[in-house]
């Protein structure tokens, strides 16, 4: 068992505005206020047209990011998305190799903080690096909601300052006139079309922190949303701030001083005001610069934890650093992060590291499309992402590919600094990882294809995580619910003698022989695939003939043994589903809901406590939005009975879902008309549906 499944999870706190904080904040830092002088000096003015592209070429990875993410919410982001697809040697690498890329980076965005205070007031760099690493190694201790509130302090700060740096850069602009504008963008590429792609690869790393966001997805509510949304409208903004401020800083500054200049914002916002103003302004811009740095390296120290927490978990590093501490943060790998940092700002030229660990980055750029190519090639029903990335296959062959020409653009150095960091991995894989995993990844299942083998672990993984992301809003979970037919069994009954009775109630539905279906639930059985817990089983196929979903609940009070299991065990609840072909991810969806549902502490004593079966359905439907009421004119929800739909007075935000009526289910219209023994299925908001219980139910 994973430390996952033991328990020891991360919290789900971060909602969409904690995902755009953390991935807006790691990509302002040295992109924004150091590189615009040194990207200038290599392309001039068509700097501007650099930073637009290479904005443009970060969406493959963003997009294949996103789809990873939301199929594969687990803290580690890439080292987890390499291993579960291209095996546990591609994870490794990528695990340490992502997180000594992100020490190094963070470090340096720390330096950064320090060197531009300097510009307004002197102040010992290393020594502050050191105290915000120290700092915020306690803060992300005591909690990622905390740490985030910090990080969306810091980058609205960020955001701030920097529109004001816009829209007075923007009203400067006449003075300077179309003229001067042309002029200052004359010759747009002095040193040709090298010079352009030779700086689309400088500033490409100026997105990298765009995905960093992925590394903490397992603390992400409801990913499917939040991680796609958060990420594209970091990048719009991104994007935005990074053309126009650079495009500013070109046309109101001298070319010369621009491409020798460390500080171009500052020195840019010094010459939109004169006097007294242009020391305020230069101050906003250190307080903005600050706001970048320390953001990039709260988020750096976030994202780099993680990492060793997931690789932890899977046994390719100690298994200490996966132990969540007092505040369910992972203590021992925030604090091996900080001290690593510690080292590396005491010992090395973080700077130039740094500035090498943004090729090994790219190179994990293209490894991740590779990852979204081999996931939907293995043809596992249960990747299930809420994301999918559009242009399937070009997007993620176009996003292989970038990146390793970006590699060869920053010369011999930066190639053989990502060929040391892999060959480490590779190192630490075989002489310390390989021999304590028994795990492959879904690699495995493209060869399956070609008539080899595949790993069976990887597809029961993604169904926990199936089971963990709960149905969507478009699967209809609660009308297959309602609409089940519910059989109570009294008496003691073998797996065969009940699959017969849900193969009848099914066989006329399904227009097959229920001998058929009754068959194939007793195959999947047989070979394995049929979910079972300690007191539910959930047998299950996917079949062309199926219009929809189809679904029969049964109780056995008595328990029904079960083969597959110690002798003696027997399941009290079972749960027969069948689906159409068409859609298996909505299938396992459903199938996952349901055991997620089992799985409770509190179903057995509901299941076995329910008086009717409406009681049973709600044992299933329990902590949704959902309320289950049958029309008898001897109890309260009489007063509902030969009304239409129409004239029935409900509290705001809900809705008749459908009807359930003998073995029919009839769905509502406005002139349907409820009848005595009815089942109303009600759905909509919490309170509403209170109000509806203590109405109609008691």
């Amino acid at each position: 068992m994973s430390a996952v499944d033991g328990g020891q999870k991360l919290r789900k706190e971060l909602g969409l505005a904690d995902v755009y904080a953390i991935s807006t904040g790691a990509m302002f830092s040295s992109g924004f206020f150091l590189l615009p002088g040194l990207a200038a000096a290599q392309a001039g003015p068509s700097v501007i047209l650099a930073y637009l592209l290479a904005g443009f070429l970060i969406i493959p990875a963003m997009l294949s990011k996103a789809e990873l993410s939301t199929a594969m919410p687990r803290a580690g982001g890439t080292y987890y998305f390499l291993d579960r697809s291209l095996g546990p040697m591609a994870g490794t690498v990528g695990g340490l190799g992502t997180w000594i890329a992100l020490v190094f980076k963070s470090a340096f965005a720390l330096i950064g903080v320090g060197a531009y205070l300097a510009v307004y007031v002197e102040v010992p760099t290393l020594e502050v690096a050191l105290i915000l690493t120290l700092a915020f190694v306690v803060l992300n201790i005591v909690g990622a909601k905390e740490t985030t509130r910090l990080q969306r302090l810091l980058v609205w700060t960020l955001l701030g300052v920097l529109a004001g740096f816009v829209l007075l850069g923007g009203w400067r602009l006449p003075d300077v006139g179309l003229g001067g504008m042309r002029t200052q963008l004359t010759p747009f590429m002095p040193f040709g079309i090298e010079g352009l792609v030779g700086t689309v690869g400088l500033v490409f790393v100026s997105y990298a922190g765009l995905t960093k966001v992925a590394s903490v997805a397992e603390e992400v509510r409801d990913p499917d949303r939040n991680i796609p949304l958060g990420m594209f409208l970091s990048l719009a903004t991104a994007t935005l701030f990074y053309v126009v401020g650079v495009f500013l800083m070109v046309t109101l500054l001298d070319p010369d001083e621009l491409r020798s200049d460390l500080a171009p914002v500052a020195t840019t916002a010094s010459t939109l005001l004169d006097g007294p103003a242009a020391t305020v302004a230069v101050g906003l811009i250190v307080l903005a610069a600050f706001a970048a740095f320390a953001s990039t390296g709260n988020a750096g120290v976030m994202s780099a934890s993680r990492y060793l927490l997931a690789m932890a978990r899977d046994k390719h590093i100690w298994s200490g650093f996966s132990r969540l501490g007092r505040f369910q943060t992972p203590t021992l790998a925030l604090v091996a992060t900080g001290a690593a940092m510690a080292v590396a700002l005491v010992t090395l030229p973080v700077d130039s590291v740094a500035k090498l660990a943004s090729a090994f980055q790219l190179l994990i750029f293209s490894l991740v499309n590779l990852a979204v190519i081999v996931m939907r090639e293995s043809r596992i029903d249960a990747y299930d992402p809420g994301f999918r990335s559009p242009l399937y296959p070009w997007m993620q062959l176009a996003g292989v590919l970038i990146p390793i020409l970006l590699i060869f653009q920053m010369g011999w150095l930066a190639i053989l600094f990502t060929m040391g960091v892999t060959v480490v991995g590779i190192a630490w894989y075989h002489f310390y990882a390989r021999e304590r995993l028994e795990r492959e990844g879904a690699l495995y299942h493209v060869f399956e294809r070609l008539g080899r083998q595949r790993y069976a672990g990887l597809e029961r993984e993604l169904r926990e995580i199936l089971k963990e992301k709960g149905v969507r809003d478009s699967d209809p979970f609660d009308e297959v619910v309602v609409a089940a037919p519910v059989r109570d069994l009294e008496t003691a009954h073998t797996f065969s003698e009940v699959a017969t009775v849900a193969s009848e109630l099914l066989g006329a539905d399904l227009g097959l022989p229920p001998e058929t279906i009754r068959e194939s639930f007793i195959e999947e059985a047989r070979i394995g695939a049929t979910p079972v817990s300690d007191h539910a089983m959930l047998p299950h196929f996917r079949t062309d003939e199926a219009e929809g979903h189809r679904l029969v609940i049964m109780r056995s009070r008595n328990g029904v043994p079960v083969q597959a299991r110690e002798e003696g065990h027997r399941v009290r609840a079972l749960f027969f589903l069948v689906s159409p072909h068409r859609n298996p991810g909505q299938h396992l969806r459903i199938l996952a809901q349901i055991a997620a549902r089992v799985d409770a502490d509190d179903f057995l004593e509901r299941w076995l406590g329910a008086r009717d079966e409406t009681e049973l359905r709600d044992a299933l439907l329990h902590d949704r939005d959902l309320l289950s009421v049958r029309l008898d004119p001897e109890a309260r929800s009489g007063e509902l009975v030969g009304r239409m739909i129409r004239d029935c007075t409900l509290p705001d935000g809900v809705l008749v879902a459908l009807v359930r009526r003998g073995p029919d289910v009839v769905f509502p219209r406005g002139d349907t008309l409820l009848l005595e023994g009815d089942r109303v299925c009600f759905i909509g908001e919490e309170a509403g549906l209170d109000e509806l219980g203590r109405r109609y139910r008691g």
